[in-house]
């Protein structure tokens, strides 16, 4: 759900056109970012109030997403600007769009990429140790439990000693 109704988006955005001034309309609504009147206000000029309506579309076609890119570079916009363009929810979608797209390729954008990596696997692969070390290993399990028994053995005679000895009826 939206932090602010698309209303109150539309009622922030006129009262910025009629009065003018980011930081004061930010302050009369209680916006802590005069940034979000910004972004708004710039939705609003390029779209109209269909602009401030949340996308409930999240995922896009390959081919809008190599258009968004390559339009984005013809025109030099920022990734800012393209979202805006665009209609898109936030600049950082942009941004990965075309990181991808010079990473991997324009081809890479048709794949779809949400969900967990095809390389990781539920279990934990477990280490190799080498013939030394496990040997080792095992001849350290066998000393402290042989020390362990002689401890408890001694702890069991020293209790002993110390118990005082009752008498028998």
């Amino acid at each position: 759900m939206s932090k602010y109704s698309d209303e109150f988006k539309l009622e922030v955005v006129q009262y910025y056109l009629k009065n003018r001034g980011y930081g004061t309309t930010a302050d009369k609504f209680g916006i802590p970012a005069f940034d979000t009147v910004r972004k708004w206000v710039k939705k609003y000029e390029e779209h109209g109030e269909k602009g401030l309506i949340k996308n409930i579309k999240t995922s896009y076609s390959g081919e809008f997403k190599q258009n968004v890119v390559e339009y984005m570079h013809d025109n030099h916009l920022s990734c800012q600007e393209a979202s805006h363009h665009f209609n898109l929810g936030c600049a950082s979608v942009v941004s990965k769009w075309e990181r991808i797209y010079y990473e991997e390729g324009p081809q890479a954008l048709y794949k779809e990429r949400r969900g967990r990596n095809e390389n990781m696997s539920s279990k934990p692969r477990k280490k190799k140790l080498s013939k030394e070390n496990e040997e080792d290993l095992i001849e350290e399990v066998q000393r402290l439990r042989m020390e362990n028994a002689y401890l408890k053995k001694l702890q069991a005679l020293v209790q002993e000693r110390t118990k005082p000895k009752q008498s028998k009826k």
